[in-house]
């Protein structure tokens, strides 16, 4: 997706990605404990949701498109209730579902094309990658993980969004480095 955002900046809403296992997750963590305005990750939150209607994982992720658009769905939702001037951290943001599409081998749907010309970040931090971990949520290996996190990189870079490249740090020195871009 070759498309340059022409909103680039109405918003003070900051990007917290990278492929799986990056930290993600204990960074907005960090953040709502000092008092920041966070989102959730909701791949997680549709993977909790569809199990607690008796849904396995697996079933859900042999279904890409119906599990990549309940969690588009989701994002789309929570990105519409922010206010555009408020400070806030978001646990992935509606790009990271191109990168996801593309490593699924899906093509994209016009809700996610006409989702993402409307999307407008301050600032992308992208988390360096750490070591790998597996948990009920992540079925990918570690190679999945280096694929989806240049993926997601190759996204945000084609659509022009400022981006953070966020080194391994210990998490609140990550913080830190964080903060200083705000």
């Amino acid at each position: 997706m070759k498309s340059k955002n022409n909103k680039i900046g109405s918003t003070n809403w900051q990007v917290i990605t990278g492929g799986p296992s990056t930290g993600k997750t204990t960074v907005i963590n960090l953040l709502a404990k000092k008092g920041y305005k966070t989102t959730i990750e909701h791949a997680r939150h549709y993977i909790d949701t569809m199990r607690d209607e008796g849904e396995t994982v697996e079933a859900m992720r042999n279904n890409k498109r119906k599990f990549q658009l309940g969690v588009l769905d989701m994002q789309i939702e929570q990105e519409a209730e922010i206010q555009p001037k408020d400070l806030v951290f978001l646990d992935r943001a509606i790009p990271d579902a191109l990168a996801y599409y593309q490593f699924l081998g899906l093509d994209y749907d016009k809700k996610l094309l006409d989702a993402v010309k409307n999307t407008s970040y301050k600032n992308i931090f992208i988390l360096d990658r750490l070591p790998f971990t597996k948990d009920y949520a992540r079925t990918e290996d570690e190679e999945d993980q280096k694929k989806i996190h240049q993926l997601i990189i190759d996204v945000y870079e084609s659509l022009g969004f400022p981006m953070v490249f966020v080194p391994v740090l210990p998490p609140k020195e990550r913080l830190e480095f964080i903060l200083k871009y705000i």
